[in-house]
């Protein structure tokens, strides 16, 4: 049985990274598997980077000029959809030809056009879907936030400004998706369940073949008790670290001015906790003026790229927060609580699949930094034990059984 993973990076975004552990994880269990990316940055043999750099930026840059000529010159939503216009020709690339199945995971931003995913349909092969975010059924948005224009056909798209009209470029984009969809039997593959609900709403997807799988995590490369200091960053291992992590910390779908008053609120009302208690951020920041808002100890590490002192930082934690509006699969949430920390976060996605309430974790109340604190303190008190923590998480994420997973799907459809 031969797989072909399709995804445009081997480690750059989460999609990425979650794609190439199940490629990982599948080998592990004897699966000859291989992924085929755009942008390639690791040296694994089993990763292939399609070789026509020019071919690949030609398709990137052609898709995102007409979305910016639609969106009248506008910048400000360029990356927060795609139409998928524009791509590569894969269908007679060896890695396809050669394949028993294929797996599609996060190919936007001029790797396969929407012609050439039908295309790749028409070989009669079995074709599985993973969806990292919203984009398989929207319109064109990659996270629709608070519109239900999916429900429908999309059209007067919040992300285009060409008139606000109904048969704008999410309609038609809309139109075209339908199509594919229509004349192909793709299996699509929600990574959480709150995905799959969005699925089920969708007219696009809710009559389609819909079945969820988490992503993968090395859950047993994490430890619930750090082993080594965290000096050489400053850190007091003896406080109740409350973590939280990000790519960009303040991009806006992380909401993180909630975070910062959620954590003034907890230290204004809870003086003794917080002067046993620092708050550490790792991450990029583009305004690290924010940070000076923050009324308790904190730290703020930068970008770690090392993925063991992440880890450390985690084990050492007592508490990892998310403020994030929408999260599709929070994957801090998960890696923390793998390490033994408890998990406070909003409730807007994949985080009821990890946070029992109350249990191995706390949902705070959408929006509102109140509960947020709330949560921190619970945290603090009950202090759930930290094996209970880790091994919640190894029994619904670890990467042999999401693998077992995917190979059970396989063997059916082939």
């Amino acid at each position: 049985m031969k797989v072909t993973l399709l995804n445009h990076s081997d480690s750059l975004g989460g999609a990425s990274v979650v794609t190439y552990r199940l490629m990982q994880a599948l080998r592990q269990k004897g699966v000859d598997v291989r992924l085929l990316v755009m942008s390639k940055t690791g040296n694994d043999e089993n990763v292939t980077q399609y070789h026509s750099h020019r071919k690949h930026k030609c398709a990137f840059l052609m898709e995102r000029l007409n979305i910016f000529l639609r969106n009248g010159l506008s910048k400000a939503n360029l990356f927060k959809v795609s139409t998928a216009s524009h791509g590569v020709s894969l269908v007679n690339h060896p890695l396809i030809v050669d394949a028993d199945v294929i797996v599609l995971n996060w190919v936007n931003q001029g790797m396969l056009s929407l012609n050439e995913i039908e295309k790749i349909t028409q070989l009669g092969k079995p074709i599985v879907w993973t969806m990292h975010d919203m984009w398989c059924l929207t319109g064109i948005c990659h996270h629709a936030f608070e519109c239900e224009g999916y429900k429908k056909q999309c059209g007067n798209c919040q992300f285009i400004c060409e008139g606000k009209i109904k048969n704008d470029l999410s309609h038609s984009t809309w139109i075209r998706k339908q199509k594919l969809y229509n004349n192909s039997n793709i299996h699509f593959v929600p990574v959480s369940n709150w995905l799959a609900d969005k699925c089920k709403e969708s007219s696009l997807l809710r009559d389609k073949h819909i079945e969820v799988i988490h992503n993968a995590f090395p859950i047993d490369s994490y430890s619930t008790t750090p082993t080594s200091k965290l000096e050489d960053y400053g850190i007091d291992n003896s406080k109740n670290l409350i973590l939280m992590g990000a790519a960009r910390l303040d991009d806006p779908i992380k909401g993180f001015d909630y975070a910062i008053e959620a954590l003034n609120i907890f230290a204004e009302r809870n003086p003794q906790w917080a002067e046993k208690s620092e708050a550490i951020f790792f991450g990029d920041i583009r305004d690290a003026q924010l940070l000076t808002k923050i009324r308790m100890p904190y730290r703020h590490l930068g970008r770690i790229n090392n993925a063991d002192t992440i880890r450390q930082l985690y084990a050492s934690a007592k508490v990892v927060i998310s403020t994030s509006l929408y999260e599709t699969l929070p994957g801090t949430l998960i890696e923390g609580q793998a390490a033994g920390c408890v998990p406070v976060s909003f409730g807007k996605g994949g985080q009821a699949d990890i946070i029992d309430h109350k249990i191995n974790g706390y949902i705070a109340d959408y929006k509102s930094p109140q509960s947020i604190a709330d949560g921190i303190l619970w945290a603090l008190e009950t202090a759930p034990d930290r094996d209970m923590l880790h091994n919640t998480v190894r029994n619904r994420f670890a990467a042999d059984v999401i693998s077992q997973k995917y190979i059970d799907l396989i063997k059916s459809l082939i």
